[in-house]
């Protein structure tokens, strides 16, 4: 492939995806093995931690803001053989994210309960999704530190330690889950909140395990004394280039988990069952989702190692060929799901209400992943060119007039409950699809790149005439 022939060989659309796959199964596995567990211990429970897990998510989304970026922004200077420069975007988005993580910890820990009170919940619902909020938000920092380090690796191409490490902390999750759901050895049955604790620990576990790797790999110190080491113009630089695409990109994805957030609580108003639904069938469809994913994540690494490297034209055309694979293989995926849903949602749960709906909205999930396959795949390449803020822009414009708006006037005005709300779903993924794929189109993406080899060799000229001077 052309674009191979210019980069690293741990940069390649195969090298990168599958491993990423794995890592994004095990990750969207996580929660299944939490979901499906809880679910025989109580559906309440699991309509809790469901609940609970968005704000979990929106936290994840503000460590977003510094992983994202630095993710890119190194992908850009390792492209255009800046590594001093990648090396210190490494330690500033390390110890940024860190003490982000701690301060979020702390409010956490201080008003989780009031921050779940603003959510139309029933009282069983808030108590459970209280006990799961309460821990792990009060160990946000731990979720900062593993974004972080994660993109670090895989921007570097390492994409197979994260893989194997999930592999790892899945395992101890799964056996966390047993001893304090199912009370084994001896230990108390806690529910929730041993899930949460067995989370925790895994995730921890996970993040010393990435840690190691890194320092052997890469070889950066982190200290906050190996960040002052860093010259204030560089600093000024790197931050503001991490800020420049990680701000947009996670002001998004923030966009898009309060109006998830928005719509769950017209969800609530239709009942448990009803809410139940839709944590179980959203779970499963994050399955249908994973290679699209995967391969946005890979092409947006590719896409800023070529940017970086001045190869717009290998970027336009990487791209392209990433997205007509992806929408093929999560359409298919679909239609399996499709086939096959009310058995999977029979492994969840016995309520044939549950199984009977959740069947319905995998039907329409046929519609809606390719959609989601474009928005995915030409939304990660423009943020890999540094175009993040289109991709914002547009996002907020669909998830509020298209998503939210809809799921209102079908869902609650018109009656049709998750079936109209899924229906506002397909129509947001397709809009931003088509947007997306007009702008990749246009090439306007081309001016956005935060670093290009041409300017490296400017600025490399620079510090030689000082050597000289």
């Amino acid at each position: 492939m052309e674009n191979e022939q210019v980069l690293d060989k741990r940069i390649t659309l195969f090298a990168l995806v599958w491993p990423i796959l794995i890592e994004t199964f095990l990750r969207m596995f996580f929660g299944t093995i939490d979901t499906f567990m809880l679910s025989g211990y109580s559906d309440t429970a699991v309509a809790g931690v469901g609940s609970a897990n968005q704000y979990v998510y929106i936290l994840i989304l503000l460590f977003q803001i510094v992983s994202g970026g630095a993710g890119i922004v190194i992908s850009q200077y390792l492209g255009a053989k800046n590594e001093k420069k990648a090396s210190y975007a490494v330690v500033t988005a390390i110890l940024f994210n860190l003490l982000l993580g701690l301060l979020i910890s702390t409010v956490m820990f201080a008003f989780s309960g009031k921050i779940l009170g603003l959510m139309n919940f029933e009282q069983e619902v808030y108590q459970y999704s209280k006990q799961y909020l309460l821990i792990v938000g009060s160990f946000s920092f731990v979720q900062a530190l593993s974004m972080t380090v994660s993109a670090i690796l895989r921007s570097h191409g390492l994409v197979k330690y994260p893989m194997f490490v999930n592999m790892a902390s899945n395992v101890l999750n799964i056996i966390g889950n047993a001893i304090f759901i199912y009370g084994l050895f001896g230990f108390p049955v806690l529910g929730v909140k041993g899930v949460a604790i067995s989370t925790i620990s895994s995730q921890i576990f996970g993040l010393l395990v990435m840690f190691i790797v890194l320092k052997r790999n890469v070889g950066i110190n982190f200290s906050l004394a190996e960040l002052l080491k860093i010259p204030k113009k560089e600093f000024i630089e790197i931050f503001k280039n991490i800020f420049k695409i990680g701000g947009p990109s996670a002001g998004e994805t923030l966009s898009y988990n309060i109006a998830q957030i928005v719509v769950t609580s017209f969800i609530s108003a239709m009942g448990v069952y009803a809410l139940s639904a839709r944590f179980y069938v959203y779970n499963l469809m994050s399955y249908i989702m994973m290679f699209g994913l995967a391969t946005a994540q890979a092409t947006q690494i590719i896409i800023g190692h070529l940017v970086g490297a001045g190869k717009k034209d290998e970027a336009y055309k990487a791209a392209i060929r990433s997205l007509k694979l992806s929408a093929m293989v999560s359409f298919c995926v679909a239609l399996v799901f499709a086939v096959v849903g009310k058995r999977l949602l029979g492994l969840f749960t016995d309520d044939l209400n549950i199984i009977n709906l959740g069947a319905k909205l995998f039907l329409i999930t046929i519609v809606l992943e390719p959609g989601r396959t474009f928005n995915l795949v030409l939304g990660h390449s423009l943020k890999g060119t540094g175009d993040a803020k289109y991709t914002m822009y547009m996002g907020l414009f669909s998830m509020w007039l298209v998503m939210v708006l809809m799921s209102y006037v079908l869902g609650i005005k018109m009656n049709l409950g998750l079936v109209g709300v899924w229906t506002a779903f397909a129509c947001d993924e397709w809009l931003r699809g088509i947007l997306m794929l007009k702008r990749w189109k246009s090439r306007a993406w081309e001016q956005k790149a935060v670093i290009s080899k041409q300017s490296n060799v400017a600025e490399k000229d620079e510090e030689f005439l000082q050597t000289v001077n």
